[in-house]
């Protein structure tokens, strides 16, 4: 199982998403800034609590389209595609050719 946290700030919801990715399944979980410990990039955000979340499963259709438009709402494109990056390179989930 990996597991990466993004701490975005002002560009998404919440100011962080956080990926895990497994072999059967891809989970992005959007959290809330904990203000408590800290306003900077390096502030301690494990506690940080948990406002949305979306589980895929990797060999289902449109996957990577599912994973790719929750990622749009919750912060920018830029941000989408870097997580969609890391997500890439921790699953066999590949981009689908929607034509």
């Amino acid at each position: 199982m990996a597991t990466k946290t993004f701490k975005i700030g002002e560009y998404a919801q919440g100011g962080i998403i956080t990926a895990v990715a497994t072999k059967t399944k891809i989970t992005i979980i959007g959290k809330e800034w904990d203000t408590s410990t800290g306003y900077n990039k390096g502030s301690d955000q494990s506690k940080a609590k948990e406002f949305t979340r979306l589980e895929v499963a990797t060999n289902e259709r449109n996957a990577d389209r599912k994973l790719n438009e929750f990622l749009c709402d919750l912060s920018t494109p830029y941000w989408a595609d870097t997580i969609m990056d890391w997500v890439y390179t921790k699953t066999e989930i590949t981009a689908e050719n929607i034509w």
